[in-house]
């Protein structure tokens, strides 16, 4: 059974978001804030993060950023009264892989949990599947309907990030961690190299197209 981990610090929220996601099937655990979801995620296995960001002693912005840096990937669901492009922009900053407005539709909540763990499951299977176009994680290769096109390892290690939490805005210096490494002198200019190269190799197809966000970074569009 999948485990759904819900972090909110007002209780009748957490009950509403309890009842409607067991009803659909998922085991749920619950917390009040940041640190009682990390004490909680210490001792059990969780799927995907429900999480608030106004609360206390830990917010959703630290707890979304802690989590990264402690390499869980599991997806995370961002859920707050925060509308503003600012506060979205944050929110995907700090490693949010999607992001609801409260009042809560809750049938749209659990489409979006259901959204986020195929796209989970697809990344952890090493393989990602858009239209006909296949990314295959283990030999570095973008199958379409009629080529196989083998890429260098840190074009497909770009494209396979971006694919992988599409929409997500990263920045380079985002990319550059994860890819190139913390230590990497490389400049960040050299995303936007291996970006050009991508373009050129796939902006044809309609499955997908990278975009730039100014001032920002970059995020994949699907189609």
């Amino acid at each position: 059974m999948v485990n759904i981990l819900v972090v909110d610090d007002n209780e009748s929220i957490r009950r509403l978001m309890k009842t409607y996601l067991i009803r659909d099937g998922y085991n749920v655990f619950i917390a009040a804030d940041g640190l009682e979801a990390l004490d909680l995620l210490a001792q059990e296995h969780i799927d995907l993060i429900i999480l608030d960001i106004m609360m206390p002693h830990m917010d959703g912005y630290t707890l979304a950023k802690e989590l990264r840096a402690l390499q869980y990937n599991l997806p995370l669901l961002m859920i707050t009264a925060k509308e503003t492009i600012e506060d979205k922009k944050k929110g995907f900053a700090v490693g949010t892989d999607d992001y609801m407005v409260k009042p809560i539709d809750f049938d749209e909540m659990l489409l979006r949990v259901a959204a986020l763990l195929r796209r989970a499951k697809i990344s952890n299977e090493n393989k990602i599947v858009i239209g006909d176009i296949t990314l295959d994680y283990e030999t570095l290769t973008v199958t379409t309907k009629t080529e196989t096109i083998m890429l260098p390892q840190k074009e497909f290690y770009l494209l396979f990030k971006l694919l992988s939490y599409s929409k997500r805005i990263f920045t380079r210096q985002e990319l550059m961690d994860e890819i190139w490494g913390f230590d990497s002198d490389t400049d960040e200019r050299t995303v936007d190299v291996h970006i050009k190269r991508l373009r050129e190799k796939f902006d044809k197809y309609e499955e997908f197209k990278i975009i730039t966000v100014r001032g920002l970074g970059y995020k994949v569009e699907k189609f």
